[in-house]
């Protein structure tokens, strides 16, 4: 059965925009449980990563099967992929949040749909039409539409700097990590991949850890609590579920398209804010969602 949903039209945009949406119920409950600036961004990513490794290598213990045969070449580049999108990206992208906040940050993230796009034209050799560009620009206009409400919260120009540099080689981090991988897909399915790639990252950002002098230290407030109700389940849905489908959604489109779709987690987010935590919808916000899903349907035409 699940061969047949594989084979549905546009199963590759199908899954992008679910990987969006579930990222972005992830963002809203790591709002419920709390003040994250606490968390040091290596701690957090530590969290997350080795609980999705868990999670994975359970689920290919249950329906994985035998170990795939793969070439070695293959496994180095899903491990180097993890590496720079997860452990390293990851890792720059909570520093970032830190620094800007979230409004800031959310621009900064507009940086990973271009830079895809424009890496896969030049590792790749994939081509967009002239109405799939005018709708990734729809999306990244969305995008910057709707964080142009200024902030309340006053940033250093020292952190405005280094959060800004930062966030965008994350998502140049981001972006070079799934392009390396995207040709070795067909071959591997999205289980194996997505888990050799956690490893990688798993592993790679247990070092980073490891070799912080306050490694002891920054762990302290991820102790178990009352908060891990909803930390939990969102470090469930971001770093385990919605890392397999936007993977799948790689594999079955392209690069370029599925970061473009990718980009709507942000209009997703403030959809979710207000039904669930009932934040206001202002005209902009509105307006911005319109523009945001008329991209997405250019996005989607085939070629």
């Amino acid at each position: 059965m699940l061969n047949d949903i594989m084979r549905l039209p546009h199963i590759g945009e199908i899954l992008s925009l679910v990987s969006a949406f579930v990222w972005a119920l992830s963002v809203v409950l790591f709002r419920i449980s709390g003040d994250k600036d606490k968390v040091h961004p290596l701690a957090m990513n530590l969290f997350k990563n080795w609980l999705a490794l868990v999670l994975l290598t359970a689920t290919v213990a249950v329906i994985g099967g035998e170990i795939p045969p793969l070439p070695l070449k293959t496994v180095g580049v899903f491990v180097l992929s993890g590496i720079l999108g997860i452990a390293l990206s990851d890792w720059l992208f909570f520093t970032a949040l830190v620094k800007l906040g979230a409004e800031l940050t959310a621009i900064v993230d507009c940086a990973y749909s271009p830079f895809v796009i424009i890496l896969s034209f030049l590792f790749l050799g994939e081509h967009m039409t002239g109405l799939q560009i005018v709708g990734v620009m729809l999306i990244v206009g969305a995008v910057l539409l709707i964080t142009r409400r200024k902030s309340d919260e006053k940033i250093s120009r020292r952190n405005l700097l280094t959060g800004i540099g930062v966030g965008v080689v994350s998502m140049l981090l981001t972006a070079g990590g799934i392009v390396l991988a995207k040709p070795f897909l067909p071959g591997v399915s999205v289980l194996w991949a997505t888990l050799i790639r956690m490893a990688g990252g798993a592993a790679a950002g247990t070092l980073l850890w490891g070799a912080h002098p306050r490694r002891r230290e920054i762990l302290r407030p991820l102790r178990p609590g009352p908060e891990y109700k909803i930390l939990l389940p969102a470090s469930f849905l971001s770093a385990y579920l919605s890392v397999l489908i936007w993977m799948a959604g790689m594999k079955y489109t392209q690069a370029s398209i599925a970061s473009a779709l990718n980009q709507l987690n942000t209009i997703f987010i403030f959809i979710l804010a207000a039904l669930i935590l009932k934040e206001k919808i202002t005209p902009l916000k509105l307006a911005a969602v319109i523009l945001a899903f008329a991209g997405a349907m250019l996005v989607s035409i085939p070629l």
